[in-house]
């Protein structure tokens, strides 16, 4: 009888019993004196003594500001100091984070305020060419629960951090005692390309022990240093990174506040990490910079490679030029704080880039038939699903979109399509959302991007299909040559595939372009490809 896609991760590592806060104080109380924070725009650097501190100070603040257990404060702000320091400032108050995304405008912005129930919100003044100033005060009006803004880096942030006076140690102390591991403390909106955003609510139990056993599997310890180029208002670096170095007495570098590959590898060197986190896109731009070789990026051994999989050549020069030789890959979504599974430090070349690694320590898995619901044998194609302590308690006051994407088993349906191996390692083979039907037969993207990788002039590729009046759909492959290499057509490409993959996974049009639509976590947008596609395309591609 063929063994079922099941799987669950065992280990002799007991789940974390404790909140946010109490476990930084647990870290502090060992590793004091271990620098906690570094940013290297400013400077500015923390011990862990420091970093409690600096937490327990702004939590002083917000019991003064008002904010009690289960209020939801907002941060609107690229990467900084004062996010980490906001974030498990909040946790020690039982405050509910709500992260939101650099890249929102007005009526995104105005959206997650108010579907969440915003009271106070900690914002940038403006980043880049965005005022983010403007933008607040300009949907206000309209948000009757939002009491009070603070812009970091204003005279409102440093009148917000002397607060404290009125609130007493002995206060805070008792705030955080009224706290429960389960209680909700982060409420992490989807990138929502289809309709309005849903705000994925977490638990300390859920994000604190998932961070704790990523770092876990990478090995971290007092003396490792993370950098993290990855934006924390999102899972990879809040959770991933931020608790992920915390539970272990790791640094957190911040190496810009925004992505800056030159800025990235500079921060390496200069602060020796240990680790580097970011989706193969951040590692293909850093592998890209001028003067690439002449950083000294011999400190690193490990990190974390995430948000979509790793072309096998890329992987090769992270393991070898950057000496990422124990990096992981992970996989996860924001309903699952996020990571479900994760590859091992020993793992070979084909499991770093075939798989997405095998389940994470007291997380089950399994691959179901869409349809039916019932567990596909393995090696079959069929939904991932997880369950475990890092589902989500559901959708912030959305119980219908909750019900639909956690069954009455308590199993998160991710939408993705999946392959489980004999070994227990699984292949994340697209969305189903993202499958192309080209003349009934079902076409995974993921597949024709790995084997146009090995194309010695492409530097980076997406497959995507488009409407068809004779097949259904037809692939269309997006294409950013390499410098200095001539550009390719559809026949060129077609040449290079024939007799090496199906005539019917050929792409039958190429779109040579300088970058793909991306969003600020660095995945592909492939819902903007295809409508891009199939309004250049027009009739040529019904025809």
């Amino acid at each position: 009888m063929s063994k079922l896609s099941y799987a669950h991760g065992t280990s002799d590592i007991a789940l974390l019993g404790e909140t946010i806060g109490a476990n930084l104080m647990n870290t502090a109380g060992r590793v004091g004196t271990s620098e906690a924070l570094v940013e290297c725009a400013t400077g500015r650097r923390w011990d862990y003594n420091e970093l409690v501190d600096w937490a327990s100070k702004i939590a002083r603040s917000l019991l003064a500001a008002g904010i009690e257990k289960g209020d939801r404060v907002g941060v609107w702000s690229p990467n900084c100091a004062e996010w980490v320091a906001l974030q498990y400032g909040t946790a020690l108050v039982g405050a509910i984070l709500v992260n939101i995304n650099p890249a929102y405008r007005t009526s995104e912005l105005e959206f997650v305020l108010r579907q969440s129930g915003t009271k106070l919100l900690f914002s940038a003044t403006s980043v880049k060419t965005s005022d983010y100033r403007a933008m607040t005060e300009q949907v206000r009006p309209s948000l009757p629960a939002l009491e009070e803004v603070v812009y970091i880096g204003d005279p409102s942030w440093d009148r917000f951090e002397a607060m404290p006076a009125s609130v007493s140690v002995d206060d805070l102390a008792a705030a955080h005692a009224r706290l429960s591991f389960d209680d909700p403390i982060n409420i992490q909106y989807t990138s929502g390309t289809t309709g309005f955003p849903k705000g994925a609510t977490l638990t300390h139990h859920n994000i604190l022990n998932n961070g704790f056993f990523v770092g876990d599997l990478l090995g971290y310890g007092e003396a490792d240093r993370v950098c993290l180029p990855v934006p924390f208002y999102h899972c990879f670096g809040m959770v991933m990174g931020n608790l992920g170095a915390t539970t272990h007495g790791s640094a957190i570098v911040i190496p810009a506040p925004l992505f800056d590959p030159a800025a990235t590898l500079a921060a390496v060197e200069k602060e020796r990490a240990t680790s580097l986190y970011g989706v193969p896109t951040m590692f293909i731009a850093e592998l890209g910079v001028e003067g690439f070789s002449n950083y000294d990026l011999s400190s690193l051994r490990t990190g974390l490679m995430a948000g979509s999989p790793c072309p096998v050549e890329v992987m090769k020069r992270v393991q070898t030029e950057m000496h990422m030789h124990e990096v992981g890959i992970a996989y996860g979504m924001t309903e699952t704080s996020p990571v479900s599974t994760q590859t091992r430090s020993d793992d070979d070349l084909e499991h770093r880039t075939a798989t997405v690694g095998r389940a994470m320590p007291h997380i089950e898995i399994k691959v179901v038939d869409p349809v039916s619901g019932l567990s596909v044998d393995r090696g079959a194609t069929g939904e991932f699903c997880t369950r475990g302590y890092s589902v989500m308690l559901g959708y912030w006051e959305q119980p219908d979109k909750t019900a639909e994407a956690i069954d009455a088993a308590g199993w998160m349906h991710t939408g993705d399509l999946a392959v489980m191996k004999d070994d227990g390692y699984v292949n994340i083979v697209g969305r189903i959302k993202d499958m192309v039907i080209r003349g009934g037969e079902n076409i995974y993207p993921r597949e024709i991007e790995e084997f146009l990788y090995t194309h010695p002039d492409i530097a980076d590729v997406a497959v995507i299909g488009v409407p068809d009046q004779k097949y259904g759909e037809e692939l269309v492959a997006w294409v950013q040559m390499r410098p200095g290499a001539p550009s390719i057509d559809a026949e060129g490409l077609a040449d290079f595939c024939r007799g090496r993959i199906a005539h019917q996974k050929i792409p039958k049009f190429v779109r040579i372009c300088q970058s793909f639509p991306m969003t600020v976590t660095g995945k592909v947008r492939k819902v903007e490809m295809r409508e891009i596609s199939s309004a250049e395309l027009g009739s040529s591609a019904t025809a």
